[in-house]
Protein backbone atom coordinates (compact mmCIF):
# COMPACT_ATOMS: atom_id res chain seq x y z
CA UNK A 1 0.00 0.00 0.00
CA UNK A 2 1.56 3.82 -0.98
CA UNK A 3 2.64 5.69 1.62
CA UNK A 4 0.09 8.65 2.52
CA UNK A 5 1.80 11.40 1.66
CA UNK A 6 -1.11 14.21 3.04
CA UNK A 7 1.12 15.07 5.76
CA UNK A 8 3.85 15.75 4.53
CA UNK A 9 2.57 17.62 1.83
CA UNK A 10 1.07 19.67 5.16
CA UNK A 11 4.55 19.84 7.03
CA UNK A 12 6.32 21.28 3.59
CA UNK A 13 3.18 23.72 2.79
CA UNK A 14 3.10 25.09 6.70
CA UNK A 15 6.97 25.83 6.53
CA UNK A 16 6.84 26.54 3.06
CA UNK A 17 4.30 29.80 4.36
CA UNK A 18 6.24 30.35 7.32
CA UNK A 19 9.40 30.79 6.06
CA UNK A 20 8.14 32.83 2.62
CA UNK A 21 6.60 35.22 4.90
CA UNK A 22 9.67 35.81 7.57
CA UNK A 23 12.64 35.75 4.89
CA UNK A 24 11.30 36.25 1.72
CA UNK A 25 9.50 34.29 -1.27
CA UNK A 26 12.60 34.68 -3.15
CA UNK A 27 15.21 34.74 -0.23
CA UNK A 28 14.10 31.47 1.72
CA UNK A 29 16.20 28.20 0.43
CA UNK A 30 14.11 24.91 -0.61
CA UNK A 31 16.37 23.20 1.07
CA UNK A 32 15.84 25.08 4.62
CA UNK A 33 11.64 24.64 4.00
CA UNK A 34 12.19 20.76 3.21
CA UNK A 35 14.47 20.54 6.37
CA UNK A 36 12.08 22.56 8.68
CA UNK A 37 9.63 20.22 8.08
CA UNK A 38 11.68 17.18 8.58
CA UNK A 39 11.89 15.33 5.80
CA UNK A 40 15.33 13.57 5.03
CA UNK A 41 14.49 13.55 0.95
CA UNK A 42 16.25 16.59 -0.32
CA UNK A 43 13.89 16.69 -3.07
CA UNK A 44 10.75 16.55 -1.28
CA UNK A 45 9.27 19.86 -1.97
CA UNK A 46 9.65 19.57 -5.72
CA UNK A 47 8.36 16.20 -5.56
CA UNK A 48 5.24 17.50 -3.94
CA UNK A 49 4.87 20.62 -5.50
CA UNK A 50 6.58 20.80 -8.34
CA UNK A 51 8.43 24.29 -8.03
CA UNK A 52 8.70 27.17 -5.48
CA UNK A 53 5.98 28.58 -7.80
CA UNK A 54 4.09 25.77 -7.06
CA UNK A 55 4.21 25.67 -3.37
CA UNK A 56 3.62 29.14 -3.55
CA UNK A 57 0.57 28.61 -5.54
CA UNK A 58 -0.95 26.22 -3.60
CA UNK A 59 -0.43 29.04 -0.02
CA UNK A 60 -2.25 31.42 -2.38
CA UNK A 61 -4.87 29.20 -3.27
CA UNK A 62 -5.50 28.19 0.26
CA UNK A 63 -5.74 31.12 1.32
CA UNK A 64 -7.55 33.76 -1.85
CA UNK A 65 -10.57 30.81 -2.18
CA UNK A 66 -12.41 31.87 1.25
CA UNK A 67 -11.01 35.53 0.62
CA UNK A 68 -12.57 35.99 -2.59
CA UNK A 69 -16.07 34.40 -1.74
CA UNK A 70 -16.24 37.04 1.56
CA UNK A 71 -15.47 39.74 -1.54
CA UNK A 72 -18.51 38.30 -3.42
CA UNK A 73 -20.55 38.49 -0.47
CA UNK A 74 -19.90 41.95 -0.24
CA UNK A 75 -19.91 42.97 -3.71
CA UNK A 76 -23.43 41.74 -4.51
CA UNK A 77 -24.92 44.03 -1.50
CA UNK A 78 -23.69 46.86 -3.68
CA UNK A 79 -25.49 46.69 -6.63
CA UNK A 80 -23.99 46.91 -10.49
CA UNK A 81 -22.32 50.51 -10.37
CA UNK A 82 -21.23 50.68 -6.74
CA UNK A 83 -19.42 53.64 -5.18
CA UNK A 84 -15.75 53.74 -5.14
CA UNK A 85 -15.30 53.76 -1.23
CA UNK A 86 -17.57 50.82 -1.22
CA UNK A 87 -15.71 48.56 -3.50
CA UNK A 88 -12.37 49.64 -1.52
CA UNK A 89 -14.46 48.28 1.52
CA UNK A 90 -15.23 45.07 -0.10
CA UNK A 91 -11.57 44.46 -1.03
CA UNK A 92 -9.94 45.38 2.18
CA UNK A 93 -12.12 44.23 4.81
CA UNK A 94 -12.01 40.50 3.60
CA UNK A 95 -7.91 40.68 3.57
CA UNK A 96 -7.92 42.58 6.88
CA UNK A 97 -9.81 39.38 8.35
CA UNK A 98 -7.29 37.58 7.54
CA UNK A 99 -5.06 39.71 10.58
CA UNK A 100 -6.42 37.51 13.38
CA UNK A 101 -4.82 34.21 12.98
CA UNK A 102 -1.11 33.41 12.37
CA UNK A 103 -1.45 31.73 8.88
CA UNK A 104 -3.54 34.48 7.31
CA UNK A 105 -0.72 37.11 8.87
CA UNK A 106 1.51 35.15 6.76
CA UNK A 107 -0.36 35.14 3.67
CA UNK A 108 -0.96 39.00 3.79
CA UNK A 109 2.90 39.23 4.27
CA UNK A 110 3.70 36.76 0.94
CA UNK A 111 1.35 38.69 -1.60
CA UNK A 112 3.34 41.96 -0.31
CA UNK A 113 5.73 40.63 -2.04
CA UNK A 114 4.50 39.61 -5.54
CA UNK A 115 4.27 43.35 -6.68
CA UNK A 116 5.77 42.58 -9.75
CA UNK A 117 2.47 40.58 -10.88
CA UNK A 118 -0.15 43.54 -9.91
CA UNK A 119 -0.32 44.76 -13.37
CA UNK A 120 -1.00 41.81 -14.74
CA UNK A 121 -4.25 40.89 -12.47
CA UNK A 122 -6.11 40.15 -15.34
CA UNK A 123 -3.87 37.32 -16.33
CA UNK A 124 -5.72 34.35 -14.04
CA UNK A 125 -3.42 32.11 -12.83
CA UNK A 126 -4.97 27.95 -12.34
CA UNK A 127 -5.94 26.82 -9.24
CA UNK A 128 -6.41 30.47 -7.48
CA UNK A 129 -10.30 31.60 -7.38
CA UNK A 130 -10.76 35.57 -7.62
CA UNK A 131 -13.37 36.22 -9.66
CA UNK A 132 -15.19 39.06 -7.46
CA UNK A 133 -11.33 40.23 -6.93
CA UNK A 134 -11.13 40.81 -10.82
CA UNK A 135 -14.58 42.28 -10.86
CA UNK A 136 -13.69 44.78 -8.28
CA UNK A 137 -10.35 45.84 -10.07
CA UNK A 138 -12.46 46.52 -13.22
CA UNK A 139 -14.78 48.76 -11.78
CA UNK A 140 -12.24 50.98 -10.66
CA UNK A 141 -9.64 50.79 -13.08
CA UNK A 142 -12.47 52.78 -15.19
CA UNK A 143 -12.40 55.48 -12.94
CA UNK A 144 -12.48 58.19 -12.88
CA UNK A 145 -13.48 58.35 -16.59
CA UNK A 146 -12.64 61.67 -17.58
CA UNK A 147 -8.51 60.61 -16.95
CA UNK A 148 -6.28 58.84 -19.48
CA UNK A 149 -6.86 55.18 -19.37
CA UNK A 150 -2.71 54.93 -18.50
CA UNK A 151 -3.24 57.02 -15.67
CA UNK A 152 -6.21 55.33 -14.39
CA UNK A 153 -3.78 51.78 -14.69
CA UNK A 154 -1.28 53.39 -12.71
CA UNK A 155 -3.06 54.55 -10.31
CA UNK A 156 -4.69 50.63 -9.89
CA UNK A 157 -1.33 49.36 -9.24
CA UNK A 158 -0.42 52.01 -6.96
CA UNK A 159 -3.81 51.29 -5.15
CA UNK A 160 -2.65 47.47 -4.71
CA UNK A 161 0.74 48.15 -3.55
CA UNK A 162 -0.19 50.24 -0.77
CA UNK A 163 -3.05 48.30 0.35
CA UNK A 164 -0.97 44.97 0.52
CA UNK A 165 1.91 46.27 1.73
CA UNK A 166 0.38 48.34 4.78
CA UNK A 167 -1.82 45.03 5.43
CA UNK A 168 1.68 43.11 5.18
CA UNK A 169 3.29 45.76 7.54
CA UNK A 170 0.67 45.60 9.79
CA UNK A 171 0.63 41.73 10.14
CA UNK A 172 4.59 41.69 10.49
CA UNK A 173 3.91 44.55 13.35
CA UNK A 174 0.93 41.88 15.02
CA UNK A 175 3.87 39.23 14.40
CA UNK A 176 6.35 41.21 16.23
CA UNK A 177 4.34 41.54 19.11
CA UNK A 178 4.24 45.30 18.82
CA UNK A 179 0.72 47.32 19.86
CA UNK A 180 -0.45 48.89 16.46
CA UNK A 181 -1.82 52.86 17.32
CA UNK A 182 -5.22 51.90 15.08
CA UNK A 183 -7.80 49.31 16.37
CA UNK A 184 -8.84 47.09 13.84
CA UNK A 185 -11.88 48.84 12.63
CA UNK A 186 -10.50 52.34 12.66
CA UNK A 187 -7.46 50.57 10.59
CA UNK A 188 -9.74 49.31 7.88
CA UNK A 189 -11.33 52.75 7.49
CA UNK A 190 -8.39 54.82 7.18
CA UNK A 191 -6.74 52.17 4.91
CA UNK A 192 -10.13 52.84 2.42
CA UNK A 193 -9.46 56.13 2.76
CA UNK A 194 -5.61 56.13 1.77
CA UNK A 195 -7.03 54.23 -1.38
CA UNK A 196 -9.71 56.05 -2.60
CA UNK A 197 -7.39 59.26 -2.12
CA UNK A 198 -5.10 57.65 -4.11
CA UNK A 199 -7.89 56.93 -6.90
CA UNK A 200 -9.22 60.01 -6.99
CA UNK A 201 -6.51 62.35 -6.54
CA UNK A 202 -6.57 65.54 -8.18
CA UNK A 203 -4.68 65.20 -11.78
CA UNK A 204 -2.75 67.78 -13.41
CA UNK A 205 -2.07 65.58 -16.72
CA UNK A 206 -4.73 66.72 -19.29
CA UNK A 207 -7.63 64.10 -20.34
Amino acid sequence: MPRDSTATRALLLTEAERLFAEQGVWQAGVGEIVAAAGQRNASALTYHFGSREGVLDRILAEHEGPIDAHRGELLECLGDEPPNHAVLDALVRPMSARLADVRGRRYLRIVAQLASRFPMWREARAGLEHRHLLRALDLLERRPAHLPEAVRRERLVAMMQLMTSSLAERARLLDAGGDAELGGADFEANLTDMLAGVLGAPATLPA
